[in-house]
This record gives structure tokens, C-alpha cells and sequence, in this order.
């Protein structure tokens, strides 16, 4: 592996997480970001009642990402060796918060319709 590209960064999280949870994982993103865009659009302006409950969800979504990602890989957290991989875990967790915080945002807004 002598060059990193994107196909080679594709074929990796495929061998990691599995063909088809890696596909639907990525479908997943995809839906909830155009449903993110939509709901801004739609409202033109974002709720700070409903932006603090999403902030509120950040440390379950960090958690949560966490510890899929300990479970997909078979790992523990005494394998983790070095910097590189507490770097990694970190950056897994600050997806999943940002992930899931989105994802609540979205879930809020598109349940309760905005109010004008």
C-alpha cells in the first residue's frame, strides 16, 4: 500500500466493517444530511431550544460511536497501542458526536414542524 487514494480508503472500511455495512452506513450519512439541508432550508433559521437538546446528545453519540467501532473490530481498549490509535479513537468519537447531533436536530425539526 504505497499511495493512499480514495478507492484504497474504500476498499479498507470495507474490509473493516463489512461490505454492507459500510454501503449502509454511508446511505445513512448521505439521507441524513440531505434531510439536515432540507430542514434548514425549510426553516431558515435554526432553533436554539432544539440546536441545545442536539448539543445535549453529543456525549451519548461520542460513547455510542466509540464502542461500535470497539465491537465491529473485535478490539478492546487495552489494544490500543500508541498515539495514532488514541488519535483515532478520538476522531471516532468526535464523529459520533457531531453525528448524532445532527441527527437529533434534524429528527426534532422534522417531528415538530416550525412554529410562525
Amino acid at each position: 500500500m504505497k499511495d493512499l487514494t480514495f478507492t484504497t480508503l474504500i476498499a479498507v472500511f470495507e474490509e473493516i466493517f463489512g461490505r454492507g455495512l459500510f454501503w449502509a452506513m454511508v446511505v445513512a450519512a448521505v439521507v441524513i444530511t440531505v434531510a439536515y439541508l432540507y430542514v434548514l432550508i425549510r426553516d431558515r433559521s435554526m432553533s436554539m431550544r432544539k440546536f441545545l437538546l442536539a448539543q445535549l446528545s453529543m456525549p451519548f453519540g461520542a460513547i455510542a460511536a466509540v464502542l461500535f467501532v470497539q465491537m465491529i473490530t473485535n478490539s478492546g481498549f487495552s489494544d490500543i497501542g500508541g498515539p495514532i490509535d488514541l488519535i483515532v479513537l478520538l476522531g471516532v468519537a468526535t464523529l459520533g458526536a457531531v453525528g448524532i447531533a445532527v441527527l437529533v436536530y434534524t429528527l426534532q425539526s422534522l417531528i415538530r414542524s416550525p412554529t410562525r
